[in-house]
Order: C-alpha cells, then sequence, then structure tokens
C-alpha cells in the first residue's frame, strides 16, 4: 500500500471530513436515475463476480438491479438537488415565541468512508423570528440531507443551515446522536459507542438558552 492510501485509509478510519459541502462533481446529474441504476448494477455484479459469489443463483441473482435501485432511489437520493424538499414557512400569526423542539426525529444515513449505516436521531429546535415551519419539514429536511453519503458533523450543520435559511433566522439549533456501523460492526467493533454532534446558531450560542433545549431533548415522551 503507498502512502497515499496510508494516509486516506487514516482519513477514513479516523472520521475526518475535508469538505463542508458534500464532494459531487459538477456532471453528477448529467446521467438519468435509470442510466445510473444500469451502470451501477453492472458494477455491483463485478463486485459480487469478484467475491466468488454465484449470480445464477436464484438467491442473489437480482441483487445487483435491486442495490443498485436502493442506491439510487433510496439512500443517496439527497445528492439529487431536484429531490430537496419544499420548505414552506408562514407567519408566525399567533405570536408564539418561545423555542420549538423538534426531537427525536429517527435518521438513517450512510457513511461516506465505508458506506455503512450511520443510525441515530436528530433534535432540532428554533425560535421563530416571524416565521414558522411544519413540523413534518423538519423531518424531511433531515432526511434529504441524511440520504447521501456523509459525515455526521456535515450532517448537522447542513440541517441548521438549510432551518437558518427557510425561517430567515440565525437562532436554530441540532444534535445528532447515532451511531456507525463502520465503528461498531468492523475495525475496533465497539458495539455500545455512538456519536454525539451538534451545531447552535443565534440565540442558541447563549448559555441559558441552549442548556433549555438540551433539557427538553431529555424529556422522556410517553403516551
Amino acid at each position: 500500500m503507498t502512502n497515499n492510501e496510508d494516509f486516506l485509509d487514516e482519513i477514513g478510519d479516523n472520521h475526518f471530513s475535508s469538505n463542508a459541502q458534500n464532494p459531487v462533481r459538477q456532471d453528477a446529474f448529467d446521467l438519468s436515475d435509470d442510466e445510473k441504476i444500469e451502470k451501477i448494477k453492472k458494477d455491483v455484479e463485478k463486485i459480487l463476480q469478484t467475491l466468488g459469489m454465484d449470480l445464477t443463483d436464484d438467491s442473489i441473482k437480482g441483487t445487483p438491479n435491486r442495490v443498485a435501485k436502493m442506491f439510487v432511489k433510496e439512500i443517496f437520493g439527497g445528492l439529487n438537488p431536484t429531490k430537496k424538499p419544499k420548505a414552506s414557512t408562514f407567519e408566525n400569526n399567533y405570536k408564539y415565541g418561545e423555542m420549538l423542539v423538534e426531537k427525536n426525529i429517527t435518521l438513517y444515513s450512510t457513511c461516506e468512508h465505508h458506506l455503512l449505516p450511520i443510525i441515530g436521531r436528530a433534535h432540532v429546535a428554533y425560535i421563530s423570528s416571524g416565521r414558522v415551519i411544519g413540523l413534518s419539514k423538519m423531518n424531511r429536511i433531515v432526511e434529504y440531507y441524511a440520504k447521501r453519503p456523509q459525515v455526521q458533523e456535515r450532517l448537522t450543520m447542513q440541517i441548521v443551515q438549510e432551518l437558518q435559511k427557510a425561517l430567515g433566522t440565525d437562532d436554530v439549533a441540532c444534535v445528532i446522536d447515532a451511531k456507525h456501523l463502520c465503528v461498531n460492526s468492523r475495525g475496533i467493533k465497539d458495539i455500545e459507542s455512538s456519536t454525539v454532534t451538534s451545531e447552535f446558531g443565534g440565540k442558541f450560542k447563549d448559555p441559558q438558552t441552549r442548556r433549555e433545549f438540551l433539557d427538553y431533548i431529555k424529556l422522556e415522551t410517553q403516551f
């Protein structure tokens, strides 16, 4: 292995990110989804054949097509800007002036270093400066930025930046607590550890406001 390969492996194993934006090429959307699926299907076939799998077996002969469709349509669908959710906002006519917290948003993403799952919860909050956003839109924003090869730090920042832009305020915060299967199932194989990241904007940089948000996250929701 070359020194450069060693360096790249170290970046991946330590989960470093070299860019605050997803590293997407300018020609990323020159191909249609169907064209991408066909190309990826052939590549998955080659991988399985190289591993020695018998692609005539009924159990796996459809696997290349299933994996290709999953990559393009599902787990990496957030790479496509046409799938970005419309973040409609409304006048805060009821003059709600306190913090709004949407906690325990289910999060499924994929580590861009090993292409293994990231599974966890996102907690998002904002303080209105005159506009409010539908609760489901907050979930959809989390999902959109999660459905791509990611690092958790970048994902946390992207969620906050998107909501700041939609709401016209800096007063947005996000905390993500997630398990990375690239840590839990390979390498160190630590099945207990999870990774927590946070991004605090505007009023959430104030220690008292931040503490209020973190206290809300701790509340147990039972029905």
